[in-house]
């Protein structure tokens, strides 16, 4: 019999990409959260099979069922495969977060990938019916050759993983290359995915060209992502390590200190690697990662010195006293590599606030699109930091006897003094205090001109701090601006006010003959009247004193009281049962 031919339009066609970064992004990936992701595909499974009558037995007893060519008129019961290889695979990536402590999970994580690669398997041998059309099946394809790929990556075997990634990425440039602009940024998205992965896979079989590119890739804009950027960073450390056996001392301000641990030779080996990546770094955000990394680095290395400074405090002590206050190589190298710390510290403040004070010349551009704008105050804080790192290299230990080091330091801490008092000037005519910001502008140019006094032989370490000539162009600019804003500020304070600006708190019963515009009166706490009223005085009712009553001579009852004595007991009798006489 020969083969059934379908006309197109009875094809199934089932976008396996598309799916599956639509859900990973709806549901958890987008923050790394692959336990969540895992548990959308449960229960979207579950949701399928009984929409598709396509259960596994009941809660008794377990009945398998395996879905076969007959029944793909329905793509449905392809997504059944295609969740079930996705909720391995995040399973495996979610083994691979916890596998950081508990390293015993690698081996479930193994295991989720292979179920995850069996899968996509199935997948595409199901993809091969005459039933599903041409771009389901390539997709099926590379989906099947990425599994695979990472699979293998796990495993270390660089060659047959570069192999399935490579096959990988020629699928998806067919696919995007096939159709429009559109549709194809997915296709090339995935194809920027696995380039990574491909490079670190050729460095590792012996292409030492690929080193470089994998350097380019981490100064990029958010770095790698997934299994490679754990992997590159041990790449790169490892690099190090091998450098760092022929690293046996260290020179810095004319003392030569030998470096006996290995995190510390790795850390200084990668120093001027490190300090050219920043400088080369596309963008602020990318150059702040750079940065946290540096610094993290250079914590782990200080505190590795650290603890062989402990063991070592009564030798230190000893030498203290034999050498005149010289201090040991040990603590002199602590001391190096907290003026590394500190001046990375410093680069990157002063990195972040070029960032805002660009900010602060399109402020009003971004007051019109309706974000927060940066304000002064901002920078004050970040030189503030900047001026507390210059005071702690001050005291570094072996330090405090280098004059021209104590000198450079402080011509440092004078620029950035000077802006500091700037931006707190910018800050008081925000708030049209005229006279606070003069005198500041005032002290601004007596620090910037001490600074130029004091520079002569240090003209070469200043070059990388921000030019005071520009500060002080500014500041003359900035006072003139201030002067004027200041007299119109003056005499609109002597102008009269308007009807529309007089508040006196009065109600409105109260100024019928004044016209003011008081928009209280549309609110919910309008004053039309005092209430409760105030008390008034009114007059009170008068008293009556009766002083004629001691002189009235009243008439005798003698004869009355005569007459009531003789009724008797008749009387008497009478008046209990209210007879009346």
């Amino acid at each position: 019999a020969g083969t059934r031919l379908f006309p197109p339009s009875a094809l199934t066609h089932t976008p396996v990409l598309q799916i599956v970064k639509e859900s990973q992004q709806q549901h958890g990936l987008r923050h790394g959260d692959f336990q969540r992701y895992r548990g959308y595909c449960s229960r979207r499974l579950r949701r399928l099979r009984k929409t598709l009558n396509f259960k596994m037995g009941n809660r008794h007893k377990f009945t398998g069922k395996k879905v076969t060519e007959e029944i793909l008129s329905d793509n449905r019961y392809l997504l059944l495969i295609l969740m079930d290889a996705e909720r391995a695979w995040s399973y495996a990536m979610q083994l691979k977060q916890e596998a950081n402590t508990e390293p015993r999970k690698r081996f479930h994580l193994l295991s989720r990938l292979r179920k995850a690669v069996k899968h996509a398997e199935e997948l595409e041998r199901l993809c091969e019916s005459n039933r599903v059309d041409a771009k389901t099946k390539l997709e099926a394809q590379a989906y099947m050759a990425y599994l695979t790929g990472m699979l293998r990556f796990e495993h270390q075997e660089w060659k047959a993983a570069m192999e399935a990634f490579n096959k990988c990425k020629t699928i998806y440039e067919k696919l995007a290359n096939a159709f429009t602009e559109e549709q194809a940024v997915l296709y090339n998205q995935r194809v920027e995915e696995i380039s990574p992965n491909i490079r670190y896979c050729a460095y590792n079989i012996g292409d030492q060209s690929a080193m470089n590119e994998l350097m380019q890739m981490r100064l990029r804009s958010g770095g790698t992502e997934g299994l490679l950027a754990e992997k590159l960073e041990a790449l790169i450390t490892q690099t190090r390590a091998k450098q760092a056996a022929t690293m046996s001392e260290v020179e810095w301000r004319g003392r030569t200190v030998p470096v006996k641990i290995d995190k510390v030779r790795i850390f200084l080996l990668g120093l001027a690697d490190n300090e050219a990546a920043i400088a080369q770094a596309e963008n602020e955000e990318t150059k702040e990662r750079l940065f946290e990394s540096l610094l993290s680095e250079c914590r782990d290395a200080i505190q590795a010195v650290r603890e062989d400074l402990k063991p070592d405090q009564k030798q230190r002590e000893h030498s203290l006293e034999n050498d005149s206050g010289k201090v040991s190589n040990i603590q002199y190298l602590h001391s190096y590599l907290t003026y590394i710390k500190l001046s990375t510290a410093i680069k990157r403040n002063e990195s972040m606030a070029k960032s805002l004070q660009k900010a602060l010349l399109q402020q009003q551009r971004s007051e019109e699109d309706g974000k927060r704008t940066p304000r002064p105050q901002d920078l004050i804080r970040l030189y503030d930091i900047i001026l507390q790192n210059l005071v702690e290299l001050t005291q570094l230990p072996g330090l405090e006897e280098d004059k021209n080091f104590q000198k450079e330091i402080g011509l440092k801490t004078l620029v950035y003094k000077a802006y500091r008092c700037f931006f707190i000037a910018q800050s008081y005519v925000l708030v049209k205090k005229w006279s606070e910001a003069l005198v500041l502008y005032e002290r601004v140019l007596k620090y910037a001109r001490e600074v130029q006094s004091g520079a002569g032989a240090y003209r070469n370490s200043l070059k990388e701090l921000p030019d005071v000539q520009d500060l002080i162009t500014q500041v003359n600019a900035e006072k003139y601006s201030l002067q004027a804003a200041a007299i119109l500020d003056a005499n609109d304070a002597h102008e009269t006010e308007s009807p529309s600006q007089v508040k006196d708190g009065k109600p409105l019963s109260e100024r019928f003959e004044t016209f003011c515009l008081d928009p209280s009166l549309v609110s919910k706490q309008v004053s039309l009247v005092h209430f409760p009223p105030g008390f008034q005085p009114i007059p009170c009712k008068p008293l009556f004193f009766d002083l004629a009553l001691n002189h009235v001579a009243f008439p005798p009852l003698e004869d009355k009281v005569e007459q009531k004595a003789k009724s008797g007991l008749t009387g008497y009798i009478k008046g209990i049962f209210g007879f009346k006489s």
